[in-house]
């Protein structure tokens, strides 16, 4: 991993005008379902451009892709975006996470392959990444979408409901089998992100990801390909080999990709989430619930 330019940035504030980067940066992995190298550079954008994913071809041909949840494709176990001119881009939600924490409101993200480098299977590439390019403000306001009801929404034994509050705070539960129950709360701030949410990594249980790796190698779909000790925290029985990065790392890695998700809103969110086995669908299912339901929010 490379990053440049080589300097550590002091964490945002709070601040009320749009930001962007003040240089960009490089990085190169692989990604989790594909298992394809690709190089991603962020770069800065202007006032009001929001983030946008640039895919170039390999004919040289490049396709833009805002995110958005009017963008946003079903794909199995990772956020998909996909343009009207039908290039994918997959596995965005975990630099969707770091910009949204580190309060990057415009940003232009290429990459040279279909999906995003998954890297330990956490967000702190992402951090490393943003604090050394550092971060810069316009003149132009930021605005906010801020909750002004009670909304929820169910998936079996899933839910997650968004009510009013003047910060993005999240409360996340989490029960799998064979652990004691896990939780998270807090206000998400570049800082409560970097120490707290941004170390965890995707996981999932051994017994379920090799099936499902087999699969996709026999119907060549890709999916879970780039899947190893190194990329992904691994389930078996009642631990995770190696260990916990953070406590209740599971239900914080869910949290994470929770933030990542809620930026396909297209502006900060202010509200207060309570989540409960929540995953990608569900997600999805509250922003566009939320944003379809004009009478739940404003634009401050």
């Amino acid at each position: 991993m490379s990053v440049a330019p080589a300097r550590d940035a002091a964490l945002p504030g709070a601040g009320s005008r749009q930001a962007t980067l003040a240089a960009s940066f490089g990085l190169t992995g692989y990604g989790l379902h594909t298992g394809r190298r690709v190089t991603v550079t962020v770069a800065p954008a202007y006032e009001d451009h929001g983030i946008v994913f640039r895919r170039t071809l390999a004919n040289g041909r490049a396709i833009d892709v805002p995110a958005s949840w009017r963008f946003r494709e079903t794909q199995p176990l990772c956020t998909a975006l996909r343009s009207t001119d039908g290039p994918l881009i997959r596995t965005v939600e975990h630099l969707l996470a770091a910009l949204s924490a580190y309060r990057i409101d415009n940003a232009l993200v290429s990459l040279d392959a279909e999906e995003l480098p998954i890297f330990d299977g956490s967000a702190l590439p992402w951090c490393a990444g943003l604090r050394a390019s550092g971060r810069t403000e316009s003149d132009a306001t930021r605005r906010s979408i801020r909750v002004l009801r009670p909304l929820e929404v169910r998936q079996d034994h899933r839910t997650l409901r968004i009510e009013p509050a003047d910060a993005l705070q999240i409360s996340g539960h989490l029960q799998l089998s064979h652990f004691d129950a896990m939780h998270w709360s807090g206000t998400v701030t570049p800082e409560t992100f970097t120490e707290q949410l941004a170390p965890s990594r995707s996981f999932g249980r051994a017994k379920w990801a090799l099936p499902a790796k087999i699969y996709g190698a026999l119907l060549r779909k890709p999916l879970l390909r780039g899947a190893n000790l190194s990329s992904t925290a691994c389930i078996v029985g009642g631990r995770i080999l190696g260990g916990m990065t953070v406590p209740d790392e599971p239900v914080r890695h869910r949290m994470l990709d929770l933030i990542g998700d809620l930026a396909l809103a297209g502006y900060p969110i202010l509200g207060r989430i309570e989540a409960s086995h929540t995953g990608h669908e569900l997600n999805h299912a509250l922003v566009e619930t939320l944003m379809n339901d004009p009478a739940a929010w404003e634009l401050a």
